[in-house]
């Protein structure tokens, strides 16, 4: 098949991590090599929404070096946006908006980066334009610190935020542990419906620094029984590390900041609630119940942004996914994500899979229960063998006088 001759359009959608821009750097320094196809580059201004609004830059006008230089920056670079497009079948406008931008300025190339909402946005706007005619290659480019991506054995941004949080985890044990006086700690831990993020935490009980207690999504949350086991374990010791996930709700599907706010809790185009809060409310909660010193801590933003303690991993793997995007679009592939299978031998490996974007499309994948202890209390090996070795290389992230130095690109406007 021969390959498509136009421009290229990418964006960022979704919350950010710390190794987005690397896939970012993968698609544009691969399309740039390919100018006799693809004629010019652009980079979307906060996503979906910057090609609605006729606002994306010229890639082809960056320094090489500083687009080398984002695989190593945090955080969505061009922008990012949560915005749901309806239905086609009930409302096309913003439809037939993209394909006006799309054909007045010959965008023959559309890679969407992001996780389950955005790759429901690439499914989408890829069987509209094949149903209105419009030949157009649509590749989605996989991201998401929440590791729930279908049919991909880990998804790009997992890795670093993971190895974050294990890191942060170990820090706070041995800040905890300090005074003779007794203290329980709750940290909350970002992830709505899967648990991944938060048996991250469980990487720290490998060096003897990690949680007494860990909650995840994938098991009903119990406040009785939470405290029962916090109980039990500061009779013993007077020290105890909760580790929760902001997502847990009551078998009767209540989130746990809902207990405490239910009229309240602002929800976001794609209808999810906005969540955290679930440290401050389960810290009150104990230490009413215990009368003991209690101190919740929320991960919040750092977990998603903190480059300086990334997976070269992760970040070699994202960059990676950019490029096989561009390098498969090219050999008449579309309507795929990129994805990785783990290879079966005794050494890491993962090897490019691509995955069809109806299937990926608003699917979740979740920790197995296997990995769950019967209490649903705690993580089992099972995760520690899984996540392990994702976090083992350490970021080669330039510094400049002790701080990061990050990508510093023009964005010269599309006129």
């Amino acid at each position: 098949m021969t390959a498509l001759k136009g421009n290229l359009m990418f964006g960022q959608s979704g919350g950010p991590t710390s190794v987005i821009n690397a896939s970012a750097a993968g698609v544009f320094i691969e399309a740039l090599k390919h100018s006799e196809v693809i004629e010019k580059v652009y980079g979307a201004a906060n996503g979906i929404v910057g090609i609605l609004n006729e606002k994306f830059y010229d890639i082809g006008q960056e320094d090489l070096n500083e687009l080398e230089m984002l695989k190593y920056t945090p955080s969505s670079s061009l922008g990012s946006c949560r915005y749901k497009l309806a239905d086609a079948a009930k409302d096309d406008t913003d439809y037939k908006r993209l394909l006006e931008v799309f054909q007045k300025y010959n965008i023959r190339y559309f890679f969407y980066n992001g996780g389950n909402d955005s790759m429901d946005t690439c499914n989408k706007i890829s069987k509209f334009m094949q149903n209105a005619g419009y030949d157009c290659v649509v590749m989605g480019v996989p991201k998401t610190i929440d590791n729930d991506l279908f049919g991909t054995d880990h998804c790009p941004g997992f890795a670093s935020a993971a190895k974050y949080i294990a890191t942060t985890t170990m820090e706070v044990y041995q800040d905890a542990r300090v005074y003779d006086t007794g203290m329980i700690c709750v940290i909350e831990v970002m992830g709505r419906h899967a648990g991944w993020l938060t048996a991250a935490t469980r990487l720290a009980n490998e060096k003897g620094c990690g949680p007494d207690l860990i909650y995840l999504p994938e098991v009903a949350f119990d406040m009785d029984k939470m405290l029962a086991d916090v109980k039990k374990i500061y009779a013993e010791t007077g020290k105890v590390i909760i580790a929760v996930s902001e997502g847990v709700q009551t078998k009767d599907g209540v989130f746990i900041p809902e207990l405490v706010a239910k009229d309240d809790v602002a929800v976001d185009s794609f209808g999810h609630k906005q969540l955290g809060g679930t440290a401050s409310v389960l810290a009150e909660f104990l230490k009413k119940e215990t009368g003991a010193k209690v101190r919740g801590i929320e991960l919040s933003l750092m977990q998603r942004c903190a480059s300086h303690c990334a997976s070269q991993i992760d970040i070699d793997e994202s960059f990676l996914a950019g490029r096989t995007a561009v390098i498969k679009a090219l050999e008449g592939m579309t309507d795929y994500m990129v994805g990785f299978e783990r290879d079966s031998g005794s050494e890491y490996k993962c090897n490019i899979k691509m995955i069809p974007l109806n299937d990926v499309a608003n699917t979740e994948k979740k920790v197995p229960l296997e990995w769950i202890n019967k209490e649903g209390n705690f993580v089992g090996q099972e995760f520690v063998d899984y996540a392990l070795p994702l976090i083992k290389e350490e970021t080669k992230q330039i510094k400049e006088d002790g701080l990061p130095r990050f990508a510093k690109l023009k964005k010269v406007l599309v006129k």
